[in-house]
């Protein structure tokens, strides 16, 4: 009796066991599903063969991405998930890791390694318009990444991060990217009067860096990106800076969904026009804080100006001096005596020793975006003082 109970109570206890593991194992399908409520947004969507799941590790076999716009899938291979949870409907991801990229068609090859996300976040509900309802992860990494043509390398990238921080309130997230070590090379374009210009300014082999760094505020929907820069050597820098608000979720949706009309419908004129007017409405909700463009010479701006000046029989001194004196003529057609003199000023000094050049929008208060469109179409040399324009060089 003794060895009877002792196997009724090993079975009863194997049973409790199994249902409790099936009771919370990972539903593969689902969160492929809710992958692709973020995703499906945009536009586009993520197919897999099969899903495997092991404990909380979920691997999408022979994946496959569908972009917004695109007819074709693009094979992804296995996409693999360690550290998948379930939570309030959603799930947490510790990484997710792709394969290696390795693709070849018509001659060209693309490979990319190393990709990889960390602490992603899949929300349960993408419609509540807040920060819980976004797609979000803490870092993304891609290794090496090449292009080669004809069995030479024309493209390449050492690696990218990116990272965003959630702010301890949920009142938004700050976030920056960098993708280092670019190079490109043009040595092997065919166009004679593009070659003879890549070699004119000696842009054969290019080297550089791509960084941005920003925030969003969710509430007021304030976009406030601090950098945006392109650096490449023996070239300069130009750097991107802009604050906006009104982009918010619903705001974002809003024009997801406008997008959406405009692809799904078949006659492209109308779903055009339509967007534009959808788009108009739109723009009705955001402001404008500042903005500013500033580039950094690294020697491209002498090479340039001896080319332009090569093609019309002068030197590159002599073109300077004609920029020179037609800057406040064509300043003068928007009569705006205060914006010429500064323009020309600022022209005058960097022209004469090219270091910097920076153009500023900085209104005393935000302004709303469809009073600008109305500046611009009605008084557009009242632009200038509605955002607060200002031209400055060498500083």
């Amino acid at each position: 009796m003794t060895f009877y109970r002792t196997t009724r109570l090993m079975l009863s206890s194997a049973a409790i066991l199994s249902f409790a593991s099936s009771a919370f194992a990972l539903d593969g399908n689902d969160l492929l599903k809710k992958i692709n409520d973020v995703y499906g947004q945009q536009g586009g969507s993520i197919a897999a063969e099969g899903i495997d799941i092991d404990g909380s590790t979920v691997t999408l076999k022979g994946a496959t991405v569908k972009a917004a716009g695109m007819d074709a899938s693009i094979p992804l291979g296995d996409i693999t998930m360690d550290g998948v949870e379930e939570k309030d409907g959603g799930y947490t991801i510790e990484e997710i890791d792709f394969a290696d990229v390795d693709f070849d068609k018509d001659g060209a090859a693309v490979s990319a390694t190393d990709l990889k996300l960390n602490g992603v976040e899949i929300p349960a509900d993408t419609s509540k318009g807040d920060l819980g309802s976004l797609l979000y992860y803490k870092s993304a990494h891609a290794g090496a990444v090449s292009v080669t043509k004809d069995d030479a390398e024309v493209f390449s990238i050492e690696g990218a991060d990116a990272t965003m921080n959630k702010r301890g309130d949920k009142s938004g997230i700050d976030f920056d990217a960098k993708i280092n070590g670019i190079k490109a090379d043009l040595s092997k374009v065919d166009d004679p009067k593009a070659k003879e210009a890549i070699e004119a300014l000696k842009l054969q082999q290019i080297d550089g860096t791509v960084a941005m760094k920003g925030s969003w505020e969710i509430g007021p929907g304030t976009i406030d990106v601090s950098e945006y820069s392109f650096d490449f050597k023996d070239i300069g820098k130009l750097n991107l800076a802009f604050s906006i608000s009104g982009y918010t979720p619903a705001f974002a949706k809003s024009m997801q969904e406008a997008l959406k009309t405009v692809r799904s419908n078949p006659n492209q004129q109308e779903a055009q026009q339509s967007a534009g007017l959808a788009m108009l409405g739109l723009l009705q909700q955001l402001t404008f804080n500042s903005a500013k463009i500033r580039f950094d010479d690294a020697s491209i701006t002498g090479r340039a100006l001896d080319f332009a000046g090569k093609q019309q029989g002068v030197s590159g001194k002599q073109l300077a001096d004609t920029l020179k004196a037609m800057t406040p003529i064509m300043m003068a057609q928007l009569n705006v005596p205060e914006l010429q003199n500064a323009v020309s000023s600022a022209v005058n000094a960097y022209l004469d020793n090219p270091k910097s050049l920076t153009v500023t929008a900085a209104p005393g208060k935000p302004v709303p975006v469809p009073m600008i469109i109305g500046a611009a179409m009605g008084a557009p040399q009242s632009i200038p003082q509605v955002i607060g324009l200002k031209v400055s060089s060498n500083d």
